[in-house]
């Protein structure tokens, strides 16, 4: 009965994942990365323990015990994926190398101006500085061009303002799956294309 109930949850929270961004103003997001693999896995596990089998044999009872333990991390993700997307989360839609890529990234204002963070293996893989990128925020896109800042004070800066207004990074900081300050990374200007 528990390992239904489980189940079920499970199922919850993979719908959660792509249900969540049809709160957010403008096209639909799709999920993508491990966003996408955790709604999936979420789904998938959940129906298989949701199942109500007619015969449980050893090794199904084994599988059983594989799938919760596995479901368990799934829903960890499932859930953080689901949280991430409850406050502004904005799309950022750039020219790769590999074609259109939408980033979907928190985002603060400082010194009006808007501000994101990434990894910066992620901001020179779509060479984003100095690019023109499209940016949704507010259910409508506009042209803007990143700046790139890799000194510690910007990207602290930018860190501390999402600290202060996403709720979800706090929790990550408090559970340990964030560093309290970054490490890495660089923060990214988002200044208006020029004429626009």
């Amino acid at each position: 009965m528990l390992r239904r109930g489980f189940g079920w949850v499970l199922i919850l929270a993979g719908i959660a994942v792509f249900a969540i961004r049809l709160l957010h103003p403008g096209p639909y997001p799709f999920p993508g990365g491990g966003n996408l693999r955790a709604g999936l896995l979420a789904l998938a596990l959940g129906a298989w323990l949701a199942r109500d089998w007619l015969a449980e044999s050893g090794a199904r009872r084994a599988l059983n015990a594989v799938a919760v333990v596995a479901g368990c991390v799934v829903l960890f993700f499932a859930l953080y994926s689901t949280l991430a997307e409850l406050e502004e989360v904005v799309t950022l839609r750039v020219e790769g190398p590999e074609g259109r890529a939408d980033l979907r990234l928190w985002i603060v204002d400082r010194d009006a101006a808007a501000w994101v963070t990434m990894p910066r293996a992620k901001a020179e893989a779509f060479a984003l500085d100095g690019a023109r990128a499209q940016l949704l925020r507010g259910g409508r896109f506009r042209c803007v061009v990143p700046e790139l800042h890799d000194d510690r004070e910007s990207l602290e800066a930018a860190f501390a303002l999402r600290q202060e207004k996403y709720a979800v990074q706090r929790l990550a900081i408090a559970v340990g799956v964030m560093e309290p300050t970054p490490s890495y990374g660089v923060a990214l200007r988002l200044d208006p294309c020029p004429g626009a």
